[in-house]
């Protein structure tokens, strides 16, 4: 991971309680109008961020894994949905299905993915900032500040929005 990306890491997880209530706050956001300022802000970020020169998400945490995921890999590797749990997936604390080591097994030394055409849907969608209804993740959002510089670079621009907005009031 490249220096740039590590300090905004370790500036979220610095400011950790602050980013947290911050989030908190949001909720009174009305629901749209964050939606908007958050997508808008993902896309900002991701014209800086560069997931080929950081895949922290992909070196310290494992998806989510849906039936669906399940399935889908396990025909691309022409295994049964069974044998594939078994070499790949275990359930975690949660009762999750996630893959079985960190990092993802199926990432690659030059940070690609191996699987990225079949990747699982908590792949694609990752870091979840550009979807509709940012209100119900907003504990993601939360967690994934300490591990996506992307997620610090639109919470950083959600605050100074916000603090914006309060100037004008």
């Amino acid at each position: 991971m490249i220096e740039e990306y590590k300090k905004l890491i370790e500036k979220a997880s610095f400011l950790k309680k602050e980013n947290r209530l911050f989030l908190e706050k949001l909720k009174k956001v009305p629901a749209k109008e964050l939606d908007k300022m958050t997508n808008q802000f993902h896309q900002e970020a991701f014209e800086k961020i560069d997931c080929l020169q950081c895949a922290n998400c992909c070196t310290t945490t494992s998806p989510l894994l849906k039936e669906r995921d399940i399935d889908r890999l396990s025909k691309h590797f022409k295994l049964k949905p069974g044998a594939f749990t078994e070499k790949y997936v275990v359930i975690d604390e949660d009762n999750d299905y996630v893959f079985n080591s960190v990092p993802c097994p199926f990432l690659q030394e030059d940070k690609c993915c191996s699987i990225y055409s079949e990747r699982p849907h908590s792949c694609k969608t990752y870091p979840h900032t550009d979807q509709e209804k940012i209100h119900s993740i907003l504990y993601i959002t939360n967690r994934n500040l300490t591990i996506c510089p992307a997620v610090v670079v639109v919470v950083d621009k959600l605050k100074a929005a916000l603090k914006r907005d309060e100037v004008k009031k």
